[in-house]
């Protein structure tokens, strides 16, 4: 056998194109945190930001302070009383006002549409009843310059941004003088004015348009924020894990608002995750995750806000999980008594949003039966004078089908438009005929 050699082996030499690699940096020492922050390097998205412009990717947040209480945030309890306390006081006058306005108008319009619905003057109608305070109070955090990225029940937030009742109506009744002209899906809103962008049935997909809004803008250092919403279903999609950790890798100012009615269609949030809550999943990704009343407009608004001015100061993103309850059925097509019990709803009905603000505002002395009365009237009116603007309106045209495509339609959507009009027994009209403008 032969002798193992005593002789020390000398350290091998380093080439010159090692020693101008850059070394990797020193591991962190070992938190006790519950989660590790993620390293930018694991992320690919991270790499295609940084050719793109953006700067370093943010630390994570802190997984201890970020986690969620299982218990929401509530400053006004079922009965209207304040439970803010001196050093938290209730909110203005005019502010309390304008948030029980704007969720009657959605209560009220809500019914309106239903109507519209069994009558046979629309197709198709999806009910936000008992979720007015979510909607509202979030909608009543953001500026003018932030942007909206919605989900399936946050009309109600483009119309306080200022979308007239006419235009809302005629997108669901598919008329021309609207911007979808009849090819998107009722209840699907946009409203460029607004930056609220449109509407989708694709389940959690806006959430990567409101991270990618959000980097844009950090990377143009335009101080908006963006507003991602989801209900409690898109928690289980892959969009929203990309959404999330891309925004908590980059800081990007975006406010996640999960509306978690308990119900995604027929499936409970029971069935949706195992996790306690789902604020809780916030820590995974380094970010905070805060869990609301989302029956109290004023916690709503006052939590959503500070995500919103925690963003738009350099801290990154939040995720927000408002605890509310849908009423009615996941649309106009759906019956929800064939999978829950009418006991639970009944529950859920004592909890009523608008119920629990007029009483806090009547015992503020701030709202009279008459005033509420009087609110209900305008709102009723302006509701029905909108449904008699858009039915007024006239159906597109058949051969503007091809239209809003291309700048110039190709001959082959020609092709399928003069097919179109032959089986119409139509000629087509000449484009300055349609009207565009939108």
């Amino acid at each position: 056998m032969k002798k193992k050699s005593t002789k020390k082996r000398e350290p091998a030499k380093r080439s010159d194109a090692a020693k101008a690699r850059p070394r990797p940096p020193p591991k962190p020492a070992r938190r006790s945190a519950p989660a590790a922050p993620a390293r930018a390097r694991h992320v690919p998205a991270a790499a295609h930001a940084r050719r793109n412009g953006a700067t370093k990717p943010a630390p994570a947040a802190s997984a201890a302070s970020s986690l969620a209480s299982d218990e929401p945030i509530r400053l006004l309890a079922p009965d209207g009383a304040w439970l803010g306390g001196a050093k938290d006081p209730p909110p203005a006058p005019e502010l309390a006002l304008e948030l029980f306005r704007g969720m009657l108008r959605v209560r009220l319009l809500d019914g309106r549409m239903l109507n519209l619905q069994r009558q046979g003057r629309i197709g198709f109608y999806g009910q936000s009843t008992g979720q007015e305070a979510a909607i509202i109070g979030s909608a009543a955090a953001a500026t003018a310059q932030d942007w909206i990225a919605p989900a399936l029940r946050e009309a109600g937030v483009a119309v306080w941004r200022g979308l007239p009742l006419a235009r809302l109506i005629a997108q669901c009744m598919a008329r021309d003088g609207e911007p979808s002209r009849g090819r998107q899906m009722p209840c699907h809103h946009t409203f460029r004015a607004g930056n609220f962008i449109s509407m989708s049935s694709v389940i959690a997909t806006q959430l990567v348009h409101a991270t990618g809004i959000a980097l844009a803008a950090r990377i143009r250092k335009d101080p908006i924020v963006a507003l991602g919403y989801l209900g409690d279903g898109a928690t289980s999609e892959h969009d929203f894990h990309s959404a999330l950790n891309f925004a908590a890798v980059w800081k990007a100012p975006v406010v996640f608002f999960c509306q978690n009615n308990q119900w995604a269609i027929s499936v409970p949030v029971s069935r949706q995750t195992a996790s306690r809550t789902l604020a809780a999943k916030a820590v995974a990704y380094g970010m905070p995750g805060v869990r609301v009343d989302g029956n109290d407009v004023v916690a709503v608004h006052r939590v959503t806000r500070a995500a919103v001015e925690r963003a738009r100061a350099g801290g990154g993103p939040t995720f927000v999980e408002a605890l509310t309850y849908r009423r009615m059925g996941h649309s106009s097509s759906d019956d929800p008594t064939k999978y829950r019990d009418s006991a639970e709803v009944a529950k859920w009905e004592q909890l009523d949003p608008i119920d629990r603000m007029r009483r806090h505002l009547t015992a503020r002395g701030l709202l009279t039966k008459p005033m509420e009365e009087g609110f209900e009237e305008e709102i009723q009116a302006a509701i029905s004078a909108a449904i008699t603007e858009a039915e007024a309106l006239p159906e597109p045209a058949a051969d503007s089908l091809v239209e809003d495509v291309f700048a110039e339609p190709t001959p082959q959507l020609v092709a399928q438009r003069d097919d179109l009009l032959r089986s119409l027994g139509q000629r087509a009209a000449p484009p300055s005929a349609h009207a565009h403008g939108r």
